[in-house]
């Protein structure tokens, strides 16, 4: 097909991938080569983008015996990995055996993939030998002590090792003064692998596999001496640029506005806790939370035009989306005034309380309602409960003014809920407010003010002086909202499919 005298061509989708280099410099520096040599990229230069990072880790020359501790290559792993995510790569590959033991564990805290270079070499493997016969392994000593071989391999395949004399051997050539890490691949360091890899054949090794990626250096000697040695390396490059690979998506995280007020977020927060299907803390939802009290006033801007909150809930908002937030909940009734123009500049979205306690009456007890609202004054002048009803079908009753001074009162006099205060003169206040909406109409009362439910909870049917009424608590309506969205990211766990409850404490 031409146009305009050019031919068209599909555009392929272009593959950013991190090469972890410090780990084992020359190893590092051969996957790259065999990286950019290899027949996809070469037939599709375009496509194909990488990023080499060769800072040394500071004991890449420690022996990796029996024992040795993961804690600083984690640490190590992690943070060249994260400068990777930050860099907009779509994934990682980590040329370390090593490495590959804890590779689960670092990919689950990042928002990229980590490529498992023990699944390109068991599919390699499952291709191209056949099942039950004998892998012979060289690997550290660490690596082999890990059970990793025998993890991917030992249901099909019998896994064996040099023994004792050849093993220690190995781990001097690899690891010792003028070993195959500082770039002597011939002599006693070749000769010591050599043997090696002739006493597995002995023992029955159909194939010699790698647990160590500088094996790879050599490999091409080993196999001229009739050795069947698999080119990790090789297989990890043919692996990153052909094999299809899962796109990872990381757990579920919730962003919370938090500090507006202190106490309404933590009560979210428990919320979010307490009606979370879990039987183990690992079934709870991540959370990142910024507890920024700083935010102006919303109710004090919207009826006295003072301090703008605007800009202190968008950046707060903007620190929750880099912290890799998926959603972000503001449990703040009269912040949501604010949300349609942050909204706009966000690459994530924020759960609406507010349309979301509206759909839920609406669900629960039909339109055509009279719904009494118990805001601040800020959230009544702005309209939004208004006009969230108004879409539903339902309509809004609101305090007169002398009750809607008592309402303020509550929340913000000396003896108000954000003094601190839940019992006594705010209790009475509220309850006057809610009899006095009662007596207007309403059957349903929204507890609009994210304070509130910290006086009065979540309930069905409430009793005021005779007046059965529905007591709606937006902040647990926002809590089981953020459950449902993580369940959906979630995907197939069995503890999300199960519904929501709604705790006793609400």
């Amino acid at each position: 097909m031409k146009a305009k005298g050019k031919s068209i061509r599909n555009v392929s989708v272009v593959r950013k991938l991190g090469i972890v280099g410090g780990l084992g410099s020359l190893a590092g520096g051969d996957l790259f080569y065999k990286l950019v040599k290899s027949r996809a990229v070469i037939e599709d230069q375009g496509r194909y983008h990488f990023l080499f990072e060769q800072h040394p880790f500071k004991d890449v020359l420690l022996p990796l015996d029996a024992g040795a501790s993961m804690t600083s290559r984690k640490f190590y792993v992690f943070q060249v990995c994260k400068a990777f995510e930050a860099s907009g790569l779509d994934a990682v590959m980590l040329p370390c055996f090593a490495s590959q033991t804890f590779r689960a564990e670092v990919e689950a805290e990042l928002g990229i993939a980590v490529l498992d270079m023990m699944a390109a070499l068991s599919g390699h493997v499952r291709r191209s030998v056949p099942v039950g016969a004998t892998l012979g392994v060289i690997a550290s000593d660490f690596v082999r002590h890990s059970g990793l071989f025998e993890e991917h391999f030992g249901k099909d395949y019998p896994v064996i090792y040099p023994d004792v004399e050849a093993q220690s051997k190995v781990m001097e050539a690899m690891y010792g003064l003028d070993g195959i890490k500082d770039g002597h691949f011939d002599g006693a360091p070749f000769e010591a692998v050599h043997q090696a890899c002739l006493s597995l054949r002995a023992q029955g090794a159909t194939v010699i596999v790698p647990g160590m990626t500088e094996l790879s250096l050599i490999c091409g000697p080993l196999q001229d001496q009739r050795l069947n040695v698999l080119d990790i390396n090789q297989i990890y490059a043919d692996f990153a640029t052909t094999d299809p690979q899962p796109h990872h998506r990381p757990a579920f995280k919730l962003g919370i506005v938090g500090g507006v007020g202190p106490a309404a977020t933590v009560d979210f927060m428990a919320k979010v806790v307490a009606n979370t299907p879990a039987d183990k803390d690992q079934d709870h939802i991540k959370l990142v939370v910024e507890q920024n009290p700083q935010i102006p006033d919303r109710t004090a801007n919207l009826l006295h035009n003072e301090a703008d909150p605007t800009m202190a809930l968008y950046a707060t908002c903007k620190r929750l989306e880099s912290a890799g937030a998926d959603a972000i909940a503001i449990p703040c009734n009269t912040a949501h005034a604010f949300v349609e123009r942050i909204q706009a500049h966000l690459t994530v979205p924020i759960v609406n309380m507010l349309t979301e306690t509206v759909e839920w009456i609406v669900n629960a007890y039909g339109s055509g309602k009279a719904v009494g609202l118990l805001a601040t004054s800020g959230t009544l002048q702005s309209q939004v409960y208004h006009q969230a009803a108004s879409r539903a079908g339902l309509e809004i009753v609101t305090p007169g003014v002398d009750y809607q001074a008592m309402v303020m009162d509550a929340i913000y006099g000396p003896r108000g809920i954000k003094a601190g205060f839940t019992e006594g003169l705010c209790r009475e206040q509220l309850l006057l407010a809610a009899e006095h909406l009662c007596e207007l109409g309403a059957q349903v009362l929204i507890l609009g003010c994210t304070e509130l439910p910290l006086v009065l909870r979540h309930c069905e049917a409430f009793d005021i002086n005779g007046h059965q009424v529905a007591l709606v608590d937006p902040t647990l309506i926002l809590a089981r909202k953020c459950i449902a969205l993580a369940g959906q990211v979630e995907g197939s766990s069995t503890q999300w499919n199960r519904a929501p409850r709604i705790s006793q404490r609400s």
